[in-house]
């Protein structure tokens, strides 16, 4: 019986978040078990080097300068948008791979087809094969780790609330608490986030529990309505 394969992706984007580009496009290979079998991440070359004053607009625009040196010394590759689209859809199919996760899959999955659009039309309007799931690791991790009274009581312990007054929700903190390292900080590059990811993903599937990984940007709301809930509001 073959393998059961899927993907972890991540994008860092620049210009408005209500039409993101992807600069860098990071994602892996794994399985049930959690490993990672496969691992890319490319810059791509058409919004990076083409376009330098929308590339400001980045929301990390101060890691340009770690780019620029990790390009430099080859650790970061840049390619061309086309080229990591044909690397990805051979990837699925080399894999067999039916399921795509992300953090907030349905950021990713926009963002990746805005580069698609802008980039290669008229020929292609989108990012993706045909014929895959898409499934939002952000939703999961709503649903089966955050909306529980250990996850409530140790975010409030240690102050992760926004400023009015909702339990933050990130990958960043979500992985803080299933790893109790509260000093984690994100490296918010597309690979390395991947990882940590992949890490939020499996335990998620290790809960055991009926779980919907349908793309859903309110997912946040769920965990502070628990939240309510929980202390009779």
């Amino acid at each position: 019986m073959r393998e059961k394969r899927f993907i972890v992706l991540d994008t860092e984007t620049a210009d408005d978040i209500s039409r993101p580009l992807p600069y860098d496009v990071g994602w892996i290979v794994t399985n049930k078990k959690g490993e990672v079998l496969e691992s890319y991440s490319f810059v791509v070359y058409e919004i990076y080097c083409g376009e330098k004053e929308l590339m400001k607009t980045a929301y990390y625009a101060d890691k340009i300068p770690q780019y620029e040196k990790e390009i430099a010394d080859g650790t970061r590759v840049i390619k061309s948008f086309w080229t990591i689209r044909k690397i990805f859809h051979e990837c699925v199919s080399r894999n067999h791979v039916k399921e795509l996760y992300a953090y907030n899959m349905g950021f990713d999955k926009r963002a990746l087809n805005n580069d698609a659009k802008k980039i290669c039309q008229p020929w292609v309007k989108t990012f993706f094969p045909k014929d895959v799931e898409f499934k939002c690791i952000w939703r999961m991790a709503c649903e089966l780790l955050m909306s529980r009274p250990s996850f409530i009581r140790w975010a409030e312990e240690n102050n992760l609330e926004s400023p009015s007054g909702n339990l933050y929700t990130s990958a960043e903190v979500c992985y803080r608490y299933i790893t109790k390292n509260v000093d984690f900080i994100e490296s918010h590059t597309g690979l390395e986030d991947t990882l940590i990811e992949n890490e939020i993903l499996h335990h998620c599937l290790r809960q055991k529990k009926k779980y919907n990984a349908e793309p859903n940007s309110g997912c946040w709301m769920w965990v502070q309505s628990y939240r309510k809930e929980m202390r009779g509001l």
